[in-house]
């Protein structure tokens, strides 16, 4: 029997002192941790869980939420590397293949995401992270196979110092150049324009694209935002013959006309797809929207926002050449219909 006064046993009792201690600050320094990732300071979200580390280095969670705060300001290399730390000390944990997926995504290394999403998906099958970070790399991976070496057709925007020059006369985009993060990523975009796909999550970068190609997208800001369009959640306009009889002074309304009730008909039914589509894009559902979207053109093929709509969906996604046949077909039409001019803008 150890007598209660022994080094020995001094030593371990100060031992699990030091060990609740540490545990109890980092812990806090988690807790700082996330309160910046939440805020966007993902700078100082990262610094903080580096401290956490440091105070409890076999904390898988921690590991994990760096990697998190690194893929966020596009640091793949170091969100990989946390990662697979992360599966290293928990690899039953379904999480941290997400994590592992999403570094391989962002550094264009599909299979290995794609084999990364399945084996989080045989611990857990029916977790939609991972399901929907395996829809993505399979996507990506698909498209990647189909134009290995084609060419990014927005690449000309972003060579020499013209891309500077506008940039900073643009002034929703003179601003964005006093910060590094936002230098820095267009830099690597300038290097290497297929890189464009990495960033185009971060709004600064959306804007700047429709700065030095001239499209006036608002771009999306999150998985809340709504698609860019000018008439988005406003009460669909009726047709002007309909509005007019209401404002007539008659004692009975007059009945529709079977050519103009079916024309309103067809509005409503295309109305619908574009909410539905509008509901997919929220989602990040993007194929889903685009089928929704291209199914409104199809019923009401004049209100060329439903063009504009797809166009901006295959922007985000990378599909530059639909994109552009897009809008392309957005001014043609909108042109031989004299749409609003804003509306024709956005597609310009």
């Amino acid at each position: 029997i150890v007598p209660v006064s022994s080094p020995r046993h001094e030593k371990k009792l100060q031992r699990l002192h030091n060990l609740r201690f540490n545990s109890t600050m980092a812990d806090e320094a988690k807790a700082k941790g996330n309160a910046a990732f939440s805020s966007g300071d993902f700078t100082s979200a990262i610094r903080h869980f580096t401290e956490a580390i440091d105070l409890a280095p076999t904390n898988h969670v921690l590991f994990s939420n760096r990697s998190a705060a690194h893929a966020s300001l596009h640091h793949y290399a170091d969100a990989l590397s946390d990662a697979e730390k992360t599966v290293e000390l928990k690899p039953d944990w379904p999480k941290g293949y997400s994590r592992l997926g999403a570094a391989h995504l962002g550094l264009n290394q599909f299979q290995e995401a794609v084999a990364a999403y399945n084996k989080g998906l045989e611990i857990d099958p029916s977790n939609d992270a991972l399901k929907s970070g395996l829809a993505d790399a399979q996507s990506s991976a698909s498209r990647s196979r189909a134009a290995p070496s084609a060419p990014n057709p927005f690449g000309e925007a972003f060579k020499g110092p013209e891309m500077w020059t506008k940039l900073t006369a643009d002034p929703s985009t003179r601003g964005f150049l006093q910060q590094p993060d936002y230098v820095n990523m267009m830099q690597e975009i300038q290097r290497n324009p297929s890189n464009l796909n990495l960033f185009l999550k971060d709004q600064r970068v959306m804007q700047s694209v429709g700065v030095l190609l001239n499209i006036n997208f608002r771009p999306p800001a999150g998985d809340e935002a709504e698609v860019p369009e000018s008439d988005m959640g406003q009460t669909p306009r009726k047709a002007p013959e309909v509005v007019e009889r209401k404002r007539e002074p008659e004692p009975e309304p007059e009945p529709e006309f079977t050519e103009e009730k079916e024309k309103k008909e067809r509005k409503e039914k295309a109305i619908k797809e574009k909410e539905m589509g509008t509901a997919a894009y929220k989602k990040r559902d993007f194929e889903t929207a685009i089928q929704h979207y291209s199914t409104a053109m199809e019923i009401d093929d004049e209100d060329i926002s439903y063009i504009t709509n797809r166009a901006a969906v295959y922007l985000e996604t990378g599909k530059y050449n639909e994109c552009i046949e897009d809008c392309d077909k957005a001014v043609e039409r909108g042109r031989e219909l004299r749409s609003d001019y804003k509306m024709v803008a956005k597609a310009l």
